[in-house]
C-alpha cells in the first residue's frame, strides 16, 4: 500500500468514527518531513483517545503501524507519526490555539470528503 493509500485509509477510519473537521494537508511540496498531514477534531479528550485507537487498530489490520504516539495521557494533541504521513488529533481548544492550518498554510490542503475522491 503506498503513501496515499495508507493515508486514505486512516481519513476513512477518522470519518466513520465522528472524527470532526477532518483534512489532509499535501506537504510534500513544501518539507521533508513527511507527504501529508491528517487532521481531525474530537469531541473531548476521550473522543481524542478513542479517534486514536481506532486509527492504530484499523491501520495495522492493513499492516501500517506507527513508528511513534505521543500526546495520548493529556489526549489535548495526540500525534500519530507513520512516517510518510502525520496523524494529528486534537480536542478542539488545543486545535485552535496550535492552528497547525495556519502554520502550514504553503501546503495543498484538502477536506476529509475532498481527499477521499481524489
Amino acid at each position: 500500500m503506498d503513501v496515499k493509500e495508507s493515508t486514505l485509509e486512516a481519513v476513512r477510519i477518522l470519518s466513520e468514527k465522528l472524527g470532526k473537521d477532518i483534512i489532509v494537508l499535501d506537504i510534500h511540496e513544501v518539507s521533508v518531513i513527511g507527504d501529508y498531514f491528517v487532521i481531525a477534531t474530537g469531541k473531548n479528550q476521550n473522543h481524542v483517545k478513542s479517534l486514536s485507537d481506532y486509527v492504530e487498530e484499523g491501520l495495522a489490520k492493513k499492516q501500517i503501524y506507527s513508528k511513534q504516539v505521543e500526546g495520548y495521557a493529556n489526549a489535548n494533541w495526540i500525534l500519530m507519526d507513520y512516517g510518510d504521513f502525520i496523524i494529528h488529533l486534537f480536542d478542539a481548544d488545543s486545535r485552535a490555539y496550535y492552528d497547525l492550518e495556519r502554520i502550514w498554510r504553503d501546503a495543498k490542503s484538502y477536506t476529509d470528503e475532498e481527499f477521499l475522491r481524489s
